[in-house]
């Protein structure tokens, strides 16, 4: 018995088939077949029953398979004795930062290339929570966070985009002034949903003694843009970063005239973590590369 044999047997009932076990592995039907049935002549039993329509595990197979399973693993560990272990940086953001990030990621890459960077995806409260736990090295967020054990490091700021349909009063101006859209539904998903959005923009509007208009919910399958374009009279906000990516035919974008709708943009680390320079390097080239120029033209 050796390993190749235990490879071949695990694939063959994995995939209930030896023609896909034998493409998943490289080799002919043939070999695969030939090597099963040297394995089964040295256990001295047979480990598949064989129809012209399917295979199908044995008790004696169902039996090895987990056995297989775990030599299989301890192989590979004993393969990995051979390499240098590599050190990792773990970022979790959501998809809206993926983009911007890759610049900064390829600057790590070039200057310690021993230096692997995963990009994970995850939702706001899981990316909090893989900090926390150590799952993740550091993740992108807007906003603040006050945890325990948790540090918000400030990146930079990102304005938020003001978006109308092209038919709207205001979309002739590349610039708005609050008062003006007072008068205009603001569409935005459900508070519960995007806490931070509703927080800024009513902090905004309580700035110039007037109180936001909102409009009816967006549904969680519709999009804001989607919504101005069939309500003329609405508005919305996107981040800037979002913005630049928006296809942009029948909507106006633009830009508060007193900056006023900002959001932070963090790096959430854990506060007692051991000082990484490379990790720190990051950081500084995020902040070069997440938060679009607020002099950028919508």
């Amino acid at each position: 018995m050796d390993f190749r044999q235990l490879r071949y047997f695990f694939a063959v009932g994995e995939e209930g088939s030896f023609s896909r076990a034998a493409q998943r592995c490289f080799i002919s039907q043939s070999a695969i077949s030939h090597q099963i049935a040297k394995l089964e002549h040295e256990l001295g039993t047979t480990l598949f029953d064989r129809t012209t329509r399917s295979v199908k595990l044995t008790s004696a197979g169902r039996r090895l398979m987990p056995i297989a399973a775990e030599v299989l693993s301890l192989e590979a560990k004993a393969l990995e004795v051979g390499h240098e272990p590599r050190e990792s940086i773990r970022i979790t953001a959501n998809m809206s930062f993926a983009a911007q990030s890759l610049d900064a990621i390829s600057s790590v890459r070039e200057r310690h290339p021993k230096i692997d960077v995963e990009f994970v995806i995850k939702d706001f409260t899981d990316r909090v929570n893989a900090v926390a736990s150590g799952d993740a090295d550091l993740a992108l967020i807007r906003g603040d966070v006050d945890r325990p054990g948790l540090e918000a490091i400030r990146l930079g700021i990102e304005e938020l985009v003001i978006v109308t349909s092209s038919e709207h009063p205001l979309s002739a101006f590349s610039t708005v002034d609050l008062g003006d859209l007072a008068h205009y539904p603001l569409l935005l998903p459900p508070r519960g949903s995007q806490v931070l959005l509703h927080r800024v923009v009513e902090d905004a509007f309580v700035e110039v003694g007037r109180r936001v208009r909102l409009g009816p919910p967006i549904a969680s399958d519709h999009t804001a843009t989607l919504e101005v374009l069939t309500n003329p009279r609405a508005w919305t906000v996107l981040y800037a970063g979002t913005a630049a990516d928006t296809p942009r035919k029948g909507l106006k974008f633009m830009r508060e005239i007193h900056h006023r709708l900002q959001v932070p943009v963090c790096g959430v680390v854990r506060s007692n973590a051991t000082p990484n320079p490379e990790l720190e390097f990051l950081m500084r080239a995020l902040a070069h590369s997440i938060v679009p120029p607020t002099d950028s033209t919508p």
